[in-house]
């Protein structure tokens, strides 16, 4: 979608959105590859390391059989369907089969518990479930309470055969013509409700039009180095029930025609991460934060001989100790991006273009308004911190939150979505990311973000992992606490607390080191790996394993 261009500055000026009236997510990254030719679109290696592949031929004929088999079954344009699977041949099967039909996909993650997807089925009032026999077990406990459920089909045919209102998915497919017209929709036609993580209330399902997709592709094209160039072959860890993995790396790879690795582990290993992209000579890689971090702990990366041409990330801030080691380890800069999944990868670095500023998450992404705004919405000057906010209308923007007026209405201030992060803009267009509003720490009159932070402390020998958050304080307001996770050899010590704390209060600033420092043994993460500050937040009355 990006213009050709030498500069940022060039793009951006240059770059205009041309989003049809008529617009199917489906055909897009299937059926117009899909010309006999046995373009591959798939490669999907199981547990034990057998590949299959599946061209855009196999994928249009098996979603096209789907698409019929859903629509025997009762289901009809407007329904909502949800996919409990993890990455998978059929994951991306029922999404294009979903879509093609005019159908809403509700992609639900695979380790969600029993209350979780009861939430989300009920709440989206879904009409098909495609699941696994780990799904179908869940869905067992649960299956009364959810009365608009039409049709379950499972991966597992033997899981299936069991249950009497259950559809073997294979079988299913089987028996139906793989010839099928999809469903002439609307670019504002709705296609997909992603709930979010839920870290601040209940999760809420964002409401995306078909035109999703396309709001996507500049802003991952510019992570990607100027995607599609020299892409062979796209990888993420990051699960497909997540935007990340959804709309930033298997859809925008399917609309440009290049190959997808699926390859999702059920516990992530940073070793397993590089044989994976060294086998397979992934050339470019959505990598979230964390797993960043764990692939950092890996010794002596330089064993496996990479093929990456470029790695993205986004949903943390980085800092200065991963983008170096990167460097080293990957052999490329790492472009960060930002967004959420209200309104997704709208900012972002492009060391192709211009080199990486440390400490910024990047720059707008051409096509998107992004401004930092004070609580009423008014635009606010270069240099002062406030609210990260998108100018609508945009067509990545959702449509708003599924039957929830208010909160949707409450997202906005004006023409601007007030993304709940705190940002600052420079002169030259970087964005430089705080924290989440209520992780900002307010400590003897100054405001601290925990990125910062948490970066020189990952710089640390003896820090594996950290997370910063305020603890009341009756006379500084609040204190810079620091939950942190140690490297293996290292054991906590009164020592060692001072000698973290003296490593920032030199290498950062001395109002911004940690005046309590408590040893955990794992930090509280949501499913797509980020911090969850606010459980931290909620153990400070939990006796420390050590403090100064």
């Amino acid at each position: 979608m990006l213009p050709a261009a030498q500069t940022y500055e060039t793009l951006a000026a240059t770059f205009a959105w041309q989003t049809p009236d008529r617009y199917n997510i489906g055909v897009d990254v299937c059926d117009k590859w899909a010309d006999g030719s046995g373009r591959l679109a798939l490669i999907y290696e199981d547990r034990d390391g057998s590949a299959t592949h599946y061209s855009f031929d196999d994928l249009k004929a098996r979603s096209n059989q789907f698409a019929n088999a859903m629509r025997r079954s009762g289901v009809v344009r407007g329904d909502r369907v949800a996919i409990f699977l993890p990455q998978s041949p059929e994951t991306a099967i029922a999404h294009v089969a979903a879509y093609k039909a005019g159908c809403i996909a509700v992609p639900l993650f695979a380790l969600f518990g029993v209350d979780a997807i009861q939430y989300r089925l009920a709440d989206s009032a879904s009409a098909a479930l495609i699941t696994d026999a780990a799904g179908l077990q869940k869905l067992a406990e649960i299956r009364h309470t959810l009365p608009e459920l039409k049709a379950v089909y499972c991966i597992d045919a033997d899981q299936a055969a069991a249950a009497s209102d259950v559809h073997a998915f294979w079988q299913a497919l089987n028996v139906e013509s793989d010839v099928f017209e999809p469903v002439d929709t609307s670019s504002e036609d709705p296609a997909v409700i992603i709930y979010t993580s839920g870290t601040t209330g209940k999760p809420k399902g964002a409401l995306h039009a078909q035109r999703v997709l396309l709001g996507h592709l500049p802003g991952v094209e510019l992570s990607q180095a100027c995607f599609p160039a020299q892409a062979k072959l796209i990888w993420t860890p990051a699960d497909w029930a997540w935007i990340g993995g959804l709309f930033d790396v298997l859809l925008p790879a399917w609309h440009h025609g290049v190959t997808v690795l699926a390859r999702r582990f059920e516990k992530f290993d940073g070793e397993a991460a590089f044989d994976l992209m060294a086998r397979h000579a992934v050339t470019h890689t959505f990598l979230p934060p964390t797993a960043l971090k764990m692939m950092r702990t890996v010794a002596h990366p330089e064993r496996w001989k990479l093929a990456l041409h470029a790695v993205a990330s986004g949903g943390e801030s980085l800092g200065e100790e991963l983008i170096a080691w990167g460097r080293a380890a990957l052999g490329v800069t790492i472009n960060e991006f930002y967004g959420q999944t209200e309104c997704n990868v709208v900012v972002s670095s492009c060391a192709t273009l211009y080199p990486p500023q440390i400490g910024a998450i990047g720059k707008a992404v051409p096509g998107h308004e992004v401004v930092i705004v004070d609580d009423d919405g008014r635009p606010l000057p270069n240099g002062t911190i406030g609210n990260i906010a998108i100018a609508g209308p945009d067509p990545v923007m959702f449509l708003g939150y599924w039957r929830n007026e208010a909160a949707t209405r409450d997202k906005f201030r004006g023409r601007y979505l007030l993304t709940g992060d705190l940002g600052q803009r420079d002169n030259e267009g970087f964005i430089r990311f705080v924290g989440r509003n209520d992780d900002v720490i307010t400590s003897a009159g100054y405001r601290i973000g925990p990125a910062s932070i948490e970066d020189c402390l990952l710089q640390h020998p003896a820090v594996c992992m950290a997370a910063v958050v305020g603890a009341p304080d009756a006379q500084r307001t609040e204190i810079v606490l620091a939950f942190v996770v140690l490297n293996a050899g290292f054991v906590p010590s009164d020592d060692l607390v001072r000698d973290i704390q003296q490593h920032v209060k030199t290498r950062l600033a001395a109002h911004e080191y940690p005046r309590e420092i408590r040893f955990v043994d794992a930090l509280p993460m949501t499913a797509t790996g980020k911090v969850i500050r606010k459980e931290l937040r909620a153990s400070l009355t939990a006796p420390s394993e050590k403090a100064p």
